[in-house]
């Protein structure tokens, strides 16, 4: 598989997916299906915020161009 491809079981997340929350030790999207488990609930916590902030802006650098 080339570096570029993704497994056929993994999906993109897409702007309606956000934003995302933290449930314990997982990150969920907003219809609560799991994106990631991870070791932590502090863990899961800080991804979900730092993935929703770079989707933040994102969408801002869309409206702003």
């Amino acid at each position: 598989m080339a570096s570029d491809e993704k497994p056929a079981d993994q999906e993109q997340l897409k702007a309606d997916d956000f934003p995302l929350e933290a449930d314990q030790d997982k990150i969920k999207r907003q219809d609560g299906k799991p994106v990631a488990k991870t070791e932590s609930e502090d863990m899961a916590k800080e991804i979900a915020d730092r993935l929703n902030s770079e989707e933040h802006r994102r969408e801002e650098d869309k409206w702003s161009a």
